[in-house]
């Protein structure tokens, strides 16, 4: 596999099945609804999450009924928590388009994830697996408990590596454990295949979110969208946690409060401050400490596969890590 597209090719007719049972789960009585929800399905991204729930499941005893409805409630649960996360996080943008409750109102926003996560719980409902079920709700659970965690942090901004790791495994790895964990689970795979996808998963998940605190030191014209955005938003990740504790006392200081009016709007010359940040974290290679942990997670996730046979689709799954590792974007 060479690319996203290849790995969709290879699953293009249980691709259809996912798409059509999307279409038929999301239909209601109501207009303003449906308008809704196909504003929201029309800008979906590359649907990893999808991928990873087939390609577990390929990768065990095959993709069967309950894994494309499985892959369906992930992702419909996945795209509630946007909708319902634009809307505390005030976030104008998602993908490039309006968010919600910009388009509409944030009660329009908060229902619409609502009726998606109803939507979801009848997928669930409809497996009859305790199994799935249970890795599901745990996630989602995770979910929102990254999310008040983020919240708390972000009082104070400047929070531990511990804290940060567990930030972004609630919010972003435990999601892609729980597409791979299920994926094998919905096709009859051993414990001991579930717990090894489980892993994968993990360190996949963490793979991305590293990745994705890596490209916001990132050249805005190598990444196609502007940067800094954690620190405007008042979230301090991994690259510039790392380099406040390597400095002195005297430049973390200012750096930190720096980063504080940043994310406060209370600066004139923001370009200026953030390039001054960039600079800061690039001297003190906190970009480095961040790809060093990355790469830690990529061979974590590479060992957790080793008890499979080589296949092609055990390659889709590897390639996906360095997909993750790899992007510009």
């Amino acid at each position: 596999m060479h690319s996203i597209q290849d790995i969709r090719h290879s699953l293009e007719d249980d691709l259809t099945r996912f798409d059509h049972l999307c279409k038929q789960t999301l239909t209601s009585d109501n207009p303003l609804l449906n308008e809704v929800l196909v504003y929201i399905m029309n800008r979906r991204g590359k649907q990893i999450r999808p991928l990873l729930t087939m390609l577990s499941a390929k990768l065990c005893k095959g993709i069967t009924d309950k894994t494309i409805q499985t892959a369906v409630a992930i992702e419909l649960l996945h795209t509630a928590s946007l909708v319902h996360d634009d809307v505390v996080d005030s976030s104008p943008k998602r993908r490039g388009m309006d968010a919600v409750q910009v388009k509409w109102s944030n009660k329009v926003a908060v229902l619409t994830g609502d009726f998606l996560l109803a939507r979801v719980m009848e997928l669930l409902a409809g497996l009859r697996n305790n199994r799935i079920l249970g890795i599901v709700a745990q996630m989602s659970g995770q979910l929102s408990c990254g999310e008040l965690l983020q919240l708390h942090a972000n009082n104070t901004m400047w929070i531990s590596e511990d804290q940060y790791n567990q930030v972004i495994e609630q919010k972003t790895a435990r999601l892609f454990a729980a597409c791979t964990e299920a994926g094998a689970e919905s096709s009859g795979a051993s414990m001991r295949q579930s717990t090894a996808l489980r892993e994968f998963g993990l360190h996949l998940g963490m793979c991305f979110q590293l990745k994705d605190d890596i490209l916001d030191y990132s050249d805005s014209e190598e990444l196609g969208k502007p940067t800094m955005n954690d620190i405007r938003d008042g979230k301090a990740t991994l690259p510039l946690l790392v380099s406040v504790q390597r400095a002195s006392k005297m430049e973390a200081d200012h750096i930190c409060a720096l980063a504080e009016d940043l994310a406060h709007d209370a600066i004139d010359d923001m370009f200026a401050a953030e390039q001054e940040i960039k600079s800061f974290v690039l001297r003190y290679e906190g970009v480095r400490y961040a790809y060093q942990r990355m790469q830690e997670h990529k061979q974590q996730a590479i060992e957790a596969l080793s008890c499979f046979h080589d296949s092609d689709t055990k390659n889709s799954l590897l390639w996906l890590v360095d997909y993750a590792i790899n992007r510009i974007k």
